[in-house]
């Protein structure tokens, strides 16, 4: 056996249909799109969701709720996670470096869970009570970002 042998599995691949190639081939003429009407040109495309002049499904159900838009997105890092970066102090460029969070995310949280192994300095946007305890407890410094600047 080798590369030019190798053939897919029997019934896995299908011919595509020719459509438009004469009364033979069952889909000559109309092409299967029936004589006249909207549908049977070639420019005709449906809006997305559009349920044939029924109401739409996303209009009849009922909406809830509001958007803030005020609202400021947070990303969340825990403790455990930090403690695996071998550095002394931790910015969130060195966080996005590393796949902790991606790099086009605004502000940073750090949350409290797992141990930190060392004495590491940590700048982010918020802290929790609780990692600013375990930051402290091995020695290092929780630094919040943009604090002067509010």
């Amino acid at each position: 056996m080798n590369l030019s042998n190798l053939k897919p599995a029997q019934g896995s691949r299908k011919d595509r249909k020719r459509v438009g190639r004469g009364p033979g081939s069952g889909t000559g003429k109309t092409a299967g799109r029936g004589s006249k009407g909207q549908k049977s040109g070639s420019g005709y495309s449906r809006k997305r969701g559009f349920e044939g002049g029924q109401m739409p499904l996303t209009r009849r159900i009922p909406k809830r709720g509001f958007t803030n838009i005020f609202r400021t997105e947070l990303t969340i890092v825990n403790l455990d996670r930090l403690a695996k970066l071998r550095k002394e102090e931790i910015r969130p460029k060195d966080m996005a470096d590393h796949g902790l969070i991606k790099k086009e995310s605004g502000r940073v949280k750090v949350l409290g869970r797992g141990d930190l192994g060392s004495a590491k300095t940590i700048h982010a946007h918020e802290f929790s009570e609780s990692a600013v305890k375990k930051i402290e407890a091995k020695g290092g410094k929780a630094v919040v970002i943009g604090k002067d600047k509010c």
